[in-house]
This record gives C-alpha cells, sequence and structure tokens, in this order.
C-alpha cells in the first residue's frame, strides 16, 4: 500500500518531520540514498540529536518504513523535500541534492500530488529549479495538474522547548490553490502556520532568519576583539546589555560559526544577490570577522603557551567541545576543526574532549581523544574550552591545574582568560 506521505532526505530535518507525522497519524515513509541511514533506522537505531532510539522504535511500530528504493514515492499523496544544501569548493550554492531528489519525484509525480521543499535556499529555487525538473520529468503542470509549495524548516537541533509542532512554520505556495493544500497537510501537526505571500518571500524569510543571527554574531565577535585590545571585559558588558527590555537581542562570541545553517545560508544570499548585480556588503563584512575568529582563538593559545611553557613547541593543548552547538553530537562546520589545524601547524600537540564526539579528524587524521576530563587538564600545557556543554561545570574549569582559554566567558580562577 503506498505511504500517505512520504519524506525525502532523514536527516537533521527529514526525521524529526517524519516523527511530527508518525505522531498525528500518518501512514508516512521516509527515502534516504544513504543506506547506512536506511539500515540504521531499520535497525531502531537514530543518527539524529533529539530524535532517540525509542522514537524510532515507536515510529517502527506505528507503520513507519525507511528506504533508498524511490519506488516509495509511488502513490505518495504528499512528498516533502528535505534534502541537504551545501557548498561546492568553490563557495558557491551546491543544489544537486535537491536536483536529484526532484528528478526522482517527477517519475513518480501523478495528478493531485502535493509536493513540498523544505531545504534551505536562495529565492527562486522551487518556482526556478524545482518546477521546470517537476514538469519535464512528468508532463504535467504545478498549480493545475499537482500543487507545489515551499515550507523552510526550522529545527533547532537539541532545543528541549522548541519542536515541529510548536514551531510557527512559514507556508507557501505557487499558487492560491498550493499553499492551501500544503496548510491542509501541515495542520495536521503543526500548531500554528504562517502564510507567505508566494515561494519567493518563504525562501528569503529562511535566509533572513539565520543571516539575521550571522551578521550580529559577527558584530558580538568584533565587540569582543576590540575590547580584548583595550582591556575591557567583554561579558560585562554583554551582560550590562542584555539588562535592556527592549531594542537589544542579546548575542555571544566565540570561536567562530558552524552548523549547516549559519556558516552556509548567507552564503546562498550573497550569490543569488551578486548573480542580479547587487552586493551585499553587510555579509561581506560578516563573513570577514567570523572567518578569522578560530584564528584569533589559534594565536591567543600560542600566546599562553610561549609565557606557560616557554614555546608552542611540543607544549600540549586540550580541546574541551568539538561540536558547533553545546549538547548535540553535530560537528558540521564547527570552527573546532580550523582550531586543532592552526594549533597542530604550530607544533602544539593537540587532543580533545568531548562526551558526543568519539571521533574527530583534522585534516584526515583522528585527533586523540581523552574521556578523564579532570585527568585531561593536569596533563595539559592549556585548555581551550570551544564548546559550553553542560558536563564542563564552571568549578572544575576554574580549578583546572592548566592554562585556560575560555571563548564561552564560562570559568572563573587565576589561571582563566578570557576571549
Amino acid at each position: 500500500m503506498a505511504a500517505e506521505l512520504v519524506v525525502m532526505g532523514l536527516g537533521h530535518v527529514g526525521l524529526p518531520l517524519s516523527r511530527a507525522a508518525v505522531s498525528a497519524g500518518l501512514a508516512t515513509a521516509g527515502y534516504d540514498v544513504s543506506r547506512p541511514v536506511v539500515d540504521g533506522l531499520t535497525g531502531g537505531r537514530s543518527h539524529v540529536g533529539g530524535v532517540g532510539d525509542t522514537d524510532v522504535a515507536a515510529m517502527l511500530r506505528a507503520g513507519f518504513h525507511a528506504t533508498d528504493d524511490p519506488a516509495v514515492l509511488e502513490g505518495a499523496q504528499t512528498v516533502v523535500i528535505c534534502v541537504p544544501t551545501g557548498l561546492t569548493g568553490a563557495g558557491l550554492p551546491d543544489l544537486s541534492a535537491v536536483e536529484d531528489a526532484a528528478t526522482a519525484v517527477a517519475a513518480r509525480l501523478h495528478p493531485g500530488m502535493l509536493v513540498v521543499l523544505e531545504s534551505t535556499s536562495y529565492p527562486g529555487t522551487t518556482e526556478d529549479v524545482v518546477r521546470p525538473l517537476l514538469e519535464r520529468g512528468s508532463g504535467l503542470r504545478a498549480g493545475e495538474d499537482f500543487h507545489l509549495a515551499y515550507s523552510p524548516q526550522r529545527i533547532d537541533p537539541g532545543n528541549p522547548t522548541w519542536d515541529v509542532r510548536n514551531t510557527p512554520k512559514i507556508v507557501s505556495g505557487r499558487t492560491a490553490l498550493c499553499a492551501k493544500h500544503a496548510v491542509a497537510f501541515y495542520s495536521r501537526f503543526v500548531d500554528q502556520l504562517v502564510v507567505a505571500r508566494g515561494t519567493r518571500e518563504a525562501e528569503m524569510a529562511k535566509l533572513l532568519e539565520n543571516t539575521y543571527r550571522y551578521v550580529n554574531i559577527a558584530l558580538v565577535d568584533e565587540v569582543a576583539l576590540f575590547c580584548h585590545e583595550t582591556g575591557i571585559d567583554i561579558w560585562d558588558v554583554l551582560h550590562c546589555a542584555a539588562s535592556k527590555p527592549f531594542g537589544f537581542a542579546p548575542f555571544s562570541p566565540g570561536p567562530g560559526v558552524g552548523g549547516h545553517c549559519i556558516p552556509v545560508d548567507p552564503r546562498y544570499l550573497a550569490a543569488r544577490a551578486e548573480s542580479q548585480g547587487f552586493a551585499f556588503r553587510t555579509l561581506a563584512a560578516a563573513q570577514d570577522v567570523l572567518s578569522r575568529m578560530p584564528d584569533h582563538v589559534v594565536e591567543r593559545a600560542l600566546t599562553i603557551l610561549t609565557g606557560t611553557a616557554g614555546r608552542p613547541e611540543g607544549a600540549t593543548a586540550l580541546l574541551l567541545g568539538v561540536t558547533y552547538k553545546p549538547d548535540v553530537a553535530d560537528i558540521r562546520e564547527t570552527p573546532a576543526r580550523q582550531v586543532a589545524a592552526g594549533l597542530l601547524a604550530a607544533g602544539v600537540e593537540v587532543s580533545y574532549h568531548d562526551p558526543y564526539v568519539p571521533e574527530f579528524t583534522v585534516g584526515g587524521a583522528p585527533l586523540p581523544r581523552t574521556e578523564n576530563l579532570r585527568d585531561a587538564l593536569d596533563r595539559a600545557d592549556v585548555a581551550i574550552l570551544l564548546q559550553d556543554h553542560a558536563c564542563y561545570a564552571r568549578e572544575t574549569l576554574g580549578q583546572a591545574r592548566c592554562a585556560l582559554l575560555d571563548t564561552r566567558g564560562k570559568a572563573v580562577g587565576s589561571r582563566v582568560t578570557l576571549l
């Protein structure tokens, strides 16, 4: 029997979406080109933070199944595309996964089907990339024979408060009727829907959300650099500024930005603007600041090692937390890799501690991992707090025997150096 819903791409977006749909009683199947992902889910194992093995087991009991066979698309009422949108080696938008997914759907598209793109991309992707592939491959017309919509994902891995159901969801369609069908679909498992004027507006809204964070993080990072040069306590500055109940949204400095969204999405906006002769000068400035933050951390660590060990060469550095976000097992685009590479290039012996990451490679080689935090702090010449995991207690860090470079403003102690 055909699935009512097929979710294409079972990663950090598709799997939580599938769980929400299954919980609402939709007959759901998942499609992914990765055989290990499919085999893991079939065996009841989750690979996504925020979706546990018990969740996958419950989904399987409710009838969910994962496959790498595109034949699962046959007869589906709704197909939601949640495949990754990354960057090419040249830093340009890479829509190959979206194009492959649309091509697979086109071969099995039938009248009345609803096709929704959730993958983040530049304005015009739904209309100018996905629609032509669907129409050429099927001979059907979007808005007439089938329904085409865009609804940007708003997944925040590890967030215990906001999930698929209670996070307001933007919905748009190529036509008003397309949008109506998308609203009818999502309203089955999302509490609040926001209908955009069109797909381009919805696509742009998603890019604006993440670009807003990108630019403000860059601003706070640059303020932190200035405060370091002038002897001002950036963390006290942020504490004071955040007390204002209006007109100020708090952001924190750090060693750089990571994850799939923040470092990537602004490049989609910038590339699209450049193709149309528009230059986002704010984005260029933000990128310049953020790209320098890992190197700034390296320079600070090398200065500390010169003072404590005499010279960086042969000294030992311990990286604390190598994920891009606290208390999640996600290392996509993490600045920890650039920090580690910079220290290794200076002759420093680097190891790491992170309860969420069993293996971490730098330049293709695995970085030594330690499991006993206290012992590792005793042995290192300098520890660098890169990620504010809950396991890094303020007292433990402040009492460490080694010097500590704190990029998160968490520790207090005589041997602590703030970013």
